[in-house]
C-alpha cells in the first residue's frame, strides 16, 4: 500500500500538500498547484484506492488515511508543510493536523460532512445540486475518476466518510485554518461552513461567489490567492475572523484561459498516457501524462 505524489514548482522552505477528496485524483489541483508554487514546491498526493493507486487489501478509515499523509509528510521530510484538504480530504487533514500541533497553517476547502446529513441519499442530493454549477472539464474529471477508483471501493469507503465527526476534531486543530466554500456548493452549505469557522480555535471563512464544490479548480486563481495570503499571514501574527466573508465574482478560469488548438491536443494526449499509466499502473507515466496535461492547460502569468 503506497500514496503516489505528485510533485511541481521550484525548491523552497515551506511546501505546500494537498490532499483530494473522495474517487478523485490530484487531477482536481492541477489549475491550482502552480498558482501556490510561493515558498516552495507543491505536493498532492493521490490516496490508496483512487487514481490508479491500487486498492488496498481492506478498507481504510479516515484515520488510515490521515497516517498515510502523516508518513509522507516524515518520509519528504517537510517542516511545517502548508496543507490544503479538499471535500474528504478535509476530514483526513483536520484528523491528523489535530494530532500534529508542529503544523502551523491549514486549508479546508469544502468541509464534509454536516452532522444533520450523513444519510447517503441526502448527500447524493447535495452532490447534483452542486454538480449542476460545475464547468463541463470538472464533470469530465469527475466521471474518469470514479471509473478508476471503481464504484465498489467508493462505496466501501463513503460510510467512513459519513460517519466521521469532523466537527470533533475542529477544536484541538492549532493550525490557523482558511475555510473555504463555493457560493452554490451544496455539499458544504453555508451555515454549515460558518460552523466549522466557528469550532476551530483560530481560523477565517471565504465564499467564493459564482463557484461551487470544487472552487479550487474553476477558481483556482482566487482560491490560490486566499492561500498564499493565509500562508503568509499565519506566518506573522494570525488574525482570528471566523465571520464569513464574500470574495466578488471573477471568471471562472476555464471561461478565462483562451487555449490553441495545438494546447487543446496537448492536454489531451496528456490525458491518454495518464490513463495509459493508470491501466498499466506505471506511476512514471501517470506523472508524464499529468505534467503534461497541466502544462498545456493553465500556465500562470509571470
Amino acid at each position: 500500500m503506497y500514496v503516489r505524489v505528485n510533485s511541481v514548482g521550484t525548491d523552497g522552505t515551506r511546501p505546500f500538500l494537498l490532499v483530494p477528496g473522495i474517487g478523485v485524483s490530484s487531477t482536481y489541483f492541477e489549475k491550482l498547484a502552480p498558482y501556490l508554487n510561493e515558498f516552495g514546491p507543491v505536493h498532492a498526493v493521490d490516496l490508496p484506492g483512487f487514481a490508479g493507486v491500487p486498492h488496498p487489501d481492506h478498507t481504510l478509515s479516515i484515520r488510515d488515511y490521515a497516517d498515510l499523509v502523516g508518513q509522507v509528510i516524515d518520509e519528504l521530510d517537510l517542516v511545517d508543510p502548508i496543507i490544503i484538504g479538499h471535500s474528504m480530504g478535509s476530514q483526513v487533514v483536520s484528523d491528523l493536523v489535530s494530532r500534529r500541533p508542529e503544523i502551523s497553517t491549514l486549508v479546508l476547502i469544502g468541509p464534509v460532512v454536516h452532522p444533520t446529513e450523513r444519510r447517503v441519499i441526502t448527500q447524493a442530493r447535495r452532490f447534483l445540486q452542486a454538480s449542476w454549477h460545475e464547468p463541463n472539464t470538472v464533470k469530465v474529471l469527475a466521471i474518469s475518476a470514479y471509473l478508476f477508483c471503481g464504484f465498489r471501493w467508493f462505496f466501501r469507503v463513503l460510510p467512513k466518510m459519513l460517519s466521521f465527526p469532523i466537527e470533533d476534531r475542529l477544536p484541538r486543530i492549532r493550525a490557523h485554518t482558511l475555510v473555504i466554500r463555493g457560493e452554490f456548493d451544496a455539499v458544504a452549505p453555508r451555515e454549515w461552513v460558518e460552523q466549522v469557522g466557528e469550532l476551530l480555535p483560530s481560523s477565517k471563512t471565504w465564499e467564493i461567489t459564482g463557484a461551487a464544490h470544487s472552487v479550487m479548480y474553476a477558481h483556482a486563481e482566487t482560491v490560490a490567492r486566499l492561500c498564499v495570503e493565509h500562508a503568509r499571514e499565519s506566518e506573522q501574527a494570525p488574525v482570528d475572523d471566523s465571520r464569513l466573508h464574500v470574495a466578488p465574482e471573477t471568471p471562472a478560469t476555464d471561461e478565462a484561459a483562451e487555449h490553441t488548438p495545438a494546447e487543446i491536443v496537448t492536454a489531451i494526449g496528456g490525458r491518454i498516457l495518464e490513463t495509459a499509466g493508470v491501466l498499466q499502473d506505471d506511476d512514471e507515466k501517470i506523472a508524464e501524462g499529468k505534467t503534461i496535461a497541466a502544462r498545456a492547460i493553465d500556465q500562470p502569468e509571470d
